[in-house]
Parts: structure tokens; C-alpha cells; sequence
């Protein structure tokens, strides 16, 4: 009997060891849910906004609406990008303990608006999408597609990480991230819109 419970023992660390371990389903639905609210509070937002509207810059060194929105679907692109990217890599639980912060202190972080940071090169707006709504479009398709991805992989998503300027985070904190980034821009959207001089 000893022995037979020392075999299944053994048969069952082995099977730990082998399976792959992915988000749950409370992780899933929290990161599905964040992104689709942070897409359609920015939809929503930009809906009907005329040229002048969208071109309207507060200052000479300040984005406008359609660079705010260029910017959010480049991002979409790129981060996925890092995920992806780092998912290629062998997952790695011995660095759990190096991850900077919590989920929550992830999307904290990103959404403050109180800390102003200069976007890297590859993320700048430069008229790519040829308009407003073409960047739009661009959004949406690269959003859906990412909500697919979230919604159906059996990736390791706490097992791999990304590295940022503030500490190390792990995949599927990248992709609250990507979506918290979403919500800040939508900010930056509304604060551009309550600006005394914002075309009615």
C-alpha cells in the first residue's frame, strides 16, 4: 500500500511538472472585461467628433484627438507585439518574485494621468492609418483580435515577462497593461474635449 501510494505520488508531481499552467477563469474575465470596457469607453468617446474636433491641440507640443488615437492603435500593435515575443521564450517560475506590482497597482499605474511620460519613437503618430477613421478601424480590428487571443489561449501568462522602465511584469499583466494604456489615452481625450477652447 506504501509503496503504491509513493507511485501515484510520484505519477502526480510528474504530471504537475509537465502541465502547462494558464490564467483562470476569474483571470481571464477580469482581463476580457477590461478590454472591452476601455475599447468602447474610447469608441464611444470619439463617435461623431468632426475634423476640427479631432484636430483641435490644446498647445503647440500637445497631441491632438486623431494623434491620441493614432498612438492607442499603434500601441494595441506593439504590445501584443512584446507579449507575443515573450511568450516565445521558455516560461520561467523561479522569477515570480521579481514582478514589480500587483495586477491592480499594473492598471494603477498606466491609468494615472499625474505622471507625464515621453512615448518611445515606435509608438509616435505619424498619419499611418491615412485617416481618422481608417485609425479607428485599425483599433478595433487589432482590439478584437487581441480579445480573441484572451479569450481562447492556454498560454503561461504568469510565467513569462516582459521588462519595463518601472520593474518586471508578467504577460498577462502586459495585456492589463495594453488595455489600461487604452483607458489613459481615453483620458487624455477627454481632457483635450473639456479644454475652454475645444471646438463645440
Amino acid at each position: 500500500m506504501k509503496r503504491l501510494t509513493t507511485t501515484l505520488a510520484t505519477i502526480f508531481i510528474a504530471l504537475l511538472a509537465t502541465a502547462q499552467t494558464t490564467i483562470d477563469k476569474d483571470e481571464r474575465k477580469k482581463a476580457l472585461e477590461h478590454l472591452k470596457k476601455s475599447q468602447s469607453d474610447l469608441i464611444d468617446l470619439v463617435n461623431d467628433l468632426n475634423a476640427e474636433q479631432i484636430n483641435f491641440k490644446q498647445g503647440e507640443d500637445s497631441w491632438s484627438i486623431a494623434e491620441c488615437m493614432e498612438h492607442i492603435a499603434i500601441s494595441e500593435k506593439n504590445l501584443i507585439g512584446m507579449v507575443q515575443m515573450s511568450l516565445k521564450e521558455e516560461s520561467d517560475p523561479s522569477k515570480r518574485g521579481e514582478v514589480a506590482m500587483t495586477d491592480d497597482q499594473i492598471i494603477g499605474l498606466i491609468t494615472s494621468r499625474e505622471q507625464k511620460v515621453k512615448t518611445r519613437k515606435e509608438f509616435e503618430p505619424t498619419n499611418s492609418f491615412g485617416d481618422f477613421d481608417g485609425t479607428v478601424r485599425a483599433f478595433k480590428e487589432r482590439r478584437e483580435s487581441n480579445i480573441k487571443f484572451v479569450k481562447s489561449t492556454d498560454a503561461d501568462l504568469r510565467n513569462h515577462y516582459m521588462q519595463f522602465p518601472f520593474g518586471l511584469i508578467d504577460t498577462y499583466q502586459g495585456i492589463l497593461f495594453m488595455s489600461g494604456h487604452t483607458q489613459r489615452h481615453t483620458d487624455q481625450i477627454r481632457e483635450i474635449m473639456n479644454n475652454d477652447d475645444f471646438p463645440g
